[in-house]
């Protein structure tokens, strides 16, 4: 690795500047994906120095700064999973990378495992430390801290002491009474983020949930954590060890969660090491994580029979234009027409909702009504077309959706988590065909 450090650079993604770096030559990319907030400035300071210097020797080694955190543009919205796997895809491609590894660290794990599943072709391979597929409890997550206490104790025990060097007593606590690594913490708390933005980001933390998609992670996978993790209870590694197919686990002994800053800093190194340079490229994959779409006319037999044929066949010119309009507006992807339907997929459930809304809309302004179903999922490509549970999912969720009704699935709810989107509950329902029963949720205008 070369002593003089690389200059900063800027890839833009959408109206947003993303810092990022690359450091050393190595034989494949590797992206380190930071965890709460981070700083590109202080990954030369020690202990992280040493951290650079050991990922940068065997890879060609990409930092970079979230939105809203570090060098990267300050944001006024509350930043979205998906927000932040664009912000990644522009990195890459900034840099040139058109695969890499990754390497998630606590809260960036949860993005590094939905990037992996959504876009298996740029992903190398995937490791984390410290990661959570939720943050805070469910019932069948129930290690998590409930919703309630989270907030209280960041409101209360955080954040108004986050200039202070606070996070030393909880991330690393064996450094809590060192007043170097005391001064070192203090020093990413106060660059890391501005107090606002830390509050935003409080709220995405506690909003992660990405549990319904980790069995579709194909990608090489390694899973870190240290086994008395007072951040992130460790059963939370076990529980991601456990569901990602083919998944190595490795639990390390410790306390920290900050773990550059202990003494197991070299072992999960080595660790990294081992696993990513013993990794073969991952084959073109033939099965991806995406968000499918279902959009069906309402009383479509029904509308022909009263307007008749030839202003019948104008009705759909003038739906199929928009519905494509709008699908190459928020970046879908027409998989086929149903007659009076589409079927689309996304790479994002944010786009999708979004896109039919957007739909439904434009339709309901010419005089049709349409009916919406999303769901996220596996699914397999077959040439130009898709198949899959997923896919029969989200054609029984559509369905279901009432007349002007964009309706999806609890994953898809899961999954959009910040970004402003609002539902109603519509119960839980059997999907013919489809085991067990699903809860689904209608999007508010």
């Amino acid at each position: 690795m070369t002593s003089v450090r690389p200059p900063v650079r800027y890839a833009k993604s959408g109206d947003v500047h993303i810092a990022f770096q690359v450091i050393g030559d190595g034989p494949f990319d590797l992206v380190y994906v930071p965890g709460f907030t981070s700083h590109i400035d202080l990954n030369w300071d020690p202990p992280a120095a040493h951290v650079t210097e050991r990922l940068s020797s065997f890879s060609r080694l990409i930092y970079f700064d979230k939105r809203g955190t570090g060098m990267s543009d300050p944001v006024a919205d509350v930043p979205t999973l998906e927000d932040r796997m664009d912000d990644l895809l522009a990195v890459l491609d900034a840099a040139e990378s058109e695969q890499a590894a990754l390497f998630g660290f606590s809260e960036g794990g949860a993005m590094s495992l939905l990037f992996a599943a959504t876009y298996p072709e740029r992903t190398r391979a995937l490791a984390t430390w410290g990661a959570m597929a939720r943050t805070t409890e469910a019932p069948d997550y129930p290690f998590a801290p409930s919703f309630e206490a989270y907030l209280e104790s960041a409101n209360e025990l955080i954040l108004p002491y986050m200039s202070e060097g606070i996070l030393t007593e909880i991330y690393v606590p064996s450094g809590a009474h060192d007043p170097e690594i005391v001064a070192q913490v203090r020093n990413r708390e106060q660059r890391g983020a501005s107090p606002g933005m830390l509050q935003n980001l409080v709220f995405t933390y506690m909003a992660v949930d990405v549990r319904h998609i980790v069995e579709n992670i194909h990608v090489p996978t390694l899973i870190l954590h240290a086994r008395g993790d007072r951040v992130v209870n460790v059963r939370n590694g076990r529980w991601l060890a456990e569901r990602i197919p083919e998944a190595r686990y490795v639990e390390l002994p410790g306390i920290d969660h900050l773990v550059w800053f202990s003494d197991q800093a070299d072992a999960v190194l080595d660790e990294l090491e081992e696993f990513f340079t013993g990794t073969r490229p991952v084959a073109t994959p033939d099965r991806v994580l995406a968000t499918v779409m279902f959009t069906d006319i309402v009383r479509s037999t029904e509308r022909d029979a009263e307007v008749g044929d030839r202003r019948w066949r104008e009705l759909l010119e003038t739906h199929h234009k928009i519905v494509r309009d709008e699908l190459q507006r928020f970046r879908g992807r027409e998989v086929k027409t149903t007659g009076d339907g589409f079927l689309a997929t996304f790479d994002g459930p944010a786009r999708a909702i979004r896109c039919g809304s957007a739909i439904v809309e434009a339709l309901d302004a010419v005089g049709l009504e349409v009916r919406i179903g999303i769901h996220a999922g596996e699914i397999e490509l077959i040439g130009d077309d898709v198949a899959g549970i997923a896919v029969h999912i989200a054609s029984r969720v559509g369905a279901l959706a009432g007349a002007g009704e964009v309706l999806v699935s609890e994953t898809v709810k899961g999954l959009v988590a910040g970004s402003g989107v609002t539902f109603s509950d519509r119960g839980s329902h059997e999907l013919k065909g489809v085991p067990d029963t699903w809860r689904l949720f209608a999007v508010n205008d």
